[in-house]
């Protein structure tokens, strides 16, 4: 089975690009959103990438995981208390 090609614009696949880095857009969501495959989002974010982050994304990440380990432990507080009603 012979699959045919199709060329993404430039200004498309940045647009992909910078939905799922800064936006924080799920690959699938933006894989659907656009008709494409997930592994070739994945291709295109593997071939982007340099090594380590920079620092301002080190930062960045290091927010945005203490606030999603926030969010599981007053989650995880409040199935708890539900339980414990129960």
């Amino acid at each position: 089975m012979n699959k045919k090609a199709h060329k993404i614009p430039a200004d498309v696949k940045a647009d992909i690009l910078r939905r799922v880095k800064e936006e924080g857009v799920p690959v699938l969501k933006a894989a659907q959103d656009h008709g494409l495959s997930p592994r070739t989002i994945y291709g295109w974010l593997g071939k982007g990438a340099t090594g380590a982050p920079s620092w301002n994304e080190f930062s960045r990440l290091q927010k945005q995981n203490r606030e999603l380990f926030e969010v599981v432990g007053e989650l995880t507080v409040k199935l708890s208390t539900a339980q414990k009603k129960n």
